[in-house]
This record gives C-alpha cells, structure tokens and sequence, in this order.
C-alpha cells in the first residue's frame, strides 16, 4: 500500500506543480489557449489565478518535501485535504459553468487526494 500511496502522490504533485507554474508564469490568454478545459480563467482575475498556481504549487510540495525530509509528515495528508478544497472549487466553477465532462476530471482529482490523504492518515502512516 505504501508504494501505492507513493505513486499516486508522485502523479499528483506532478500535476499540480506543472499546472501551478503555468498559471504563475503564463499570461491569462496563453493559460486559456490550451484548450477548452482552461476557459475557466474567463471567471477570474489575473491576481486570482496566480494565487491559485501558487496555492497548488505550495500544496504539491507539500505532498512530497515532509515525506522525503522526514520532518512534520502529518502535513502530506494534510497538503491532500488541502488540494481537494482547490479542487472542489474548480468543480463548483465547472458546475457553475455547466461543463461536465470537465467536472468528471476534476471529481477524479478529488478521489486520488481522498485515497492519499485516507492511507497517509490511516492505512500508511509516515510517522
């Protein structure tokens, strides 16, 4: 279970520093040329995305860096409840926007965060 919960969280924090660093680095425009999953940025602020990209890249970091360093590892299941709101979010966006093929996505972020968060605080504990 443990090399489970590492794989997915290695997936996960992937994800969410790539996507984090475009949205800090890329300008609302490109960000939104990527396809029609990231018209979501039409609802929101230049400022609001980048503290988003931020958010996602604090909390992918958070899913790793207290496992490798062996320091204050209650945080990696935290970090993962943590994503989960920034993805709960994004699903209320999808459903506000009436796309919901783009919420399945978003739902299925929500369970993988759910199974990391679960076996780090029950199944595989760090410390």
């Amino acid at each position: 279970m443990n090399t489970a919960l590492w794989i997915v969280t290695a997936i996960l924090a992937t994800g969410f520093t790539i996507g984090g660093i475009s949205q800090l680095t890329m300008t609302k425009e490109r960000y939104r040329s990527y396809g029609p999953s990231q018209h979501w940025v039409d609802d929101f602020g230049r400022g609001h995305i980048k503290a988003i990209g931020m958010i996602k890249v604090i909390g992918s970091a958070g899913l790793v860096l207290p496992a490798l360093l062996d320091i204050a590892v209650v945080l990696v299941p935290l970090a993962a409840c943590g994503l989960m709101l920034v993805m709960a979010g994004a699903g209320t966006t999808r459903f506000r926007r009436s796309e919901w093929h783009y919420l399945l996505g978003d739902l299925t972020f929500i369970g993988l965060l759910g199974f990391v968060a679960w076996g780090r605080f029950a199944l595989e504990p760090l410390g």
